[in-house]
């Protein structure tokens, strides 16, 4: 995935959970800037595989932490998600009712 394909897929994603982002390609990796403070998503190093993207949030850095690692870019955008406070949305269930 190149970096206008992520920026694209996290536009889309701000846009699909109604959240106001400004989202920007910067030299450590894509950069979403929200009211919450600034969050940051980085592409893992090849050494720390399977663990392929690693997530900032504000609240990790305000406490020392490291970030949030994710071993797909699905996993990565439900913490994104997550820690942006974004509704999830109807589910959709098929199969028999109870």
């Amino acid at each position: 995935m190149t970096d206008a394909e992520l920026r694209a897929l996290l536009i889309d994603c701000a846009t699909l959970w109604q959240i106001g982002a400004r989202i920007a390609v910067c030299t450590d990796g894509m950069e979403i800037v929200t009211n919450n403070g600034a969050f940051l998503l980085q592409r893992a190093p090849r050494d720390m595989r399977p663990i392929r993207w690693l997530l900032h949030t504000p609240e990790r850095r305000a406490a020392n932490r490291p970030p949030r690692a994710a071993p797909s870019i699905g996993a990565a955008l439900t913490a994104l998600r997550n820690a942006l406070g974004a509704e999830t949305g109807n589910k959709l269930r098929i199969g028999a009712t109870a």
